[in-house]
């Protein structure tokens, strides 16, 4: 790093200056390319027991100011070379959450001029990007004009809006002012989800006030999609029983498998039942893009809440979620509260994204995802998510034609469920340890990282694809070194 010419204590009691700010971020910069370009040096994991980093670690700040290039220096020793490497071209793991160069700049920028975005008098730019950035991806997943929608930090709080939205639509409730406690009057809410959904679910139950034994798994097909006729059945008994059906969450893209509930088939269930319906369409929301890919949500547009995570597999910095309503003066009157501190007496036309969650300070996520979609373009975005599954069509070919693999779920998308199952080993535990210590094996490889879920029981690795820096080579390598392990 270049030397500045302002040593610590030289330093006013103001901010860093900005000829010292432009000299460290041009050094910066240059580590971060360093560090992408580097990555397939790196283990995808490091070699580290919990505490390591700790003990190399000052117990105390400092008391005097250190030099940026000392902090930097740190940072290079302790930091970088210590973390998971999500960026890295063999993390298979989880789902994907890749920043993309042009991500990264966006999120720098946006950094630089701090805009808060809870009204739109304190951030009118910033708030009229974020209606734009979010129309345009509404046009781009398919979605019809009259959804509107906001972004958020992750799944987890987008659903729980949607379940707090869900839960001010009950026709006599009245939750938002009475609450839930010390109601004889009213009997239990009821929220349901398949065996296969995410526990971010579980929490949001928790968080408003139905607390996970209000939750109804309804039971999955051979694909692991909710079953509908289930959950028609599931609900006329519910009613009949007192509870208070509130909202079905489906998922297209399942965290374990990334099955696909049938939206088509439950969306008639919920508009009948006057339930809400919300998708959790996480990681599998990016696929919608392709218009090959339509089909899998069908149905999705008439349900009445959706969230989508394009720090999953569309290549945006974390963190960004973007969730979409159809219904926004629903999440408006549930959540709205204006005191007088922050009354700006701006016409009703603008948009105080404020009044439509829980957040007061909102971070301004809009730009990254508008400087990446400029950069790559519809069409360019669409190519890299048809590679990434024509890579996972690729690889369940292999799996499904080596007599010792099995595949144990479709493959709509870009991940593969799969594990080892040589002839002649019937013992379940025998089958499922052999393949935990497979998956063991290749992670401590430091070439690739993949996970593992359970499915109808059964121990499964997963092998999910999504890094725009990755290639059909990678696929083919960690295929080689999972029959190498196996043998």
């Amino acid at each position: 790093m270049a030397k500045s010419s302002i040593t610590p204590s030289q330093r006013s009691t103001g901010d860093m200056a900005p000829e010292e700010f432009r000299t460290a971020a041009k050094d910066v910069a240059d580590r971060v390319a360093d560090y992408l370009a580097g990555l397939e040096s790196r283990d995808v994991l490091p070699k580290l027991e919990p505490g390591d980093i700790r003990k190399q670690l000052p117990t105390t700040p400092p008391r005097e100011p250190e030099s940026l290039e000392e902090i930097l220096d740190d940072f290079a020793r302790l930091i970088e070379p210590n973390i998971t490497h999500w960026q890295h071209p063999g993390f298979m793991a989880y789902f994907p959450s890749v920043a993309s160069g042009p991500g990264i700049l966006g999120e720098w920028l946006a950094s630089g001029l701090n805009s808060n975005v809870m009204f739109w008098r304190n951030a009118p730019a910033s708030t009229e990007l974020e209606q734009v950035v979010v129309d345009w991806l509404r046009g781009m997943l398919g979605l019809p004009d009259g959804w509107d929608g906001m972004f958020t930090d992750t799944a987890s709080i987008s659903s729980l809006l949607s379940l707090v939205a869900a839960r001010h639509a009950v026709d006599g409730l009245d939750s938002r002012d009475q609450g839930l406690a010390g109601r004889p009057e009213i009997g239990r809410l009821r929220i349901y989800i398949s065996d296969e959904a995410h526990m971010s679910i579980d929490k949001a139950a928790i968080v408003v006030g139905i607390g996970r034994n209000g939750i109804r798994r309804i039971p999955v097909d051979d694909e692991y999609r909710m079953r509908a006729d289930a959950l028609a059945a599931a609900i006329a008994e519910d009613r009949e029983n007192g509870w208070i059906p509130v909202c079905v969450v489906a998922t297209l893209g399942t965290t374990s498998s990334t099955s696909v509930d049938p939206i088509a088939e439950i969306e008639p269930i919920c508009r009948r039942e006057k339930v809400w319906l919300h998708v959790d369409a996480a990681y599998a929301a990016a696929a919608a893009v392709l218009p090959e890919k339509r089909g899998y949500f069908a149905g999705w547009e008439r349900s009445d809440s959706i969230v989508f995570n394009p720090h999953k597999w569309f290549f945006t910095p974390f963190d960004a979620s973007l969730l979409f309503f159809r219904k926004g003066d629903t999440f408006r009157d549930a959540f709205s509260l204006v005191p007088e501190y922050i009354k700006t007496g701006v016409s009703d036309e603008a948009r105080n994204y404020n009044e439509y969650g829980i957040q007061m300070g909102r971070r301004f996520r809009a730009l990254k995802m508008w400087i990446q979609i400029r950069w790559f373009g519809v069409e360019g975005l669409r190519a890299r998510l048809r590679e990434h599954c024509a890579w996972a069509q690729e690889f369940r070919t292999w799996i499904d034609d080596a007599p010792d693999w099995e595949r144990l779920a479709p493959v709509p998308f870009s991940t593969v469920c799969f594990r080892y199952c040589p002839p002649g080993i019937t013992d379940a535990s025998e089958i499922d340890g052999r393949n935990a210590a497979i998956l063991d094996a290749v992670n401590a490889s430091g070439q690739f990282y993949l996970s593992h879920t359970k499915l109808a029981g059964r121990y499964t690795m997963r092998l999910v694809l999504g890094n725009p820096r990755a290639s059909l080579d990678h696929v083919r390598r960690v295929w080689e070194l999972l029959r190498k392990v196996a043998r």
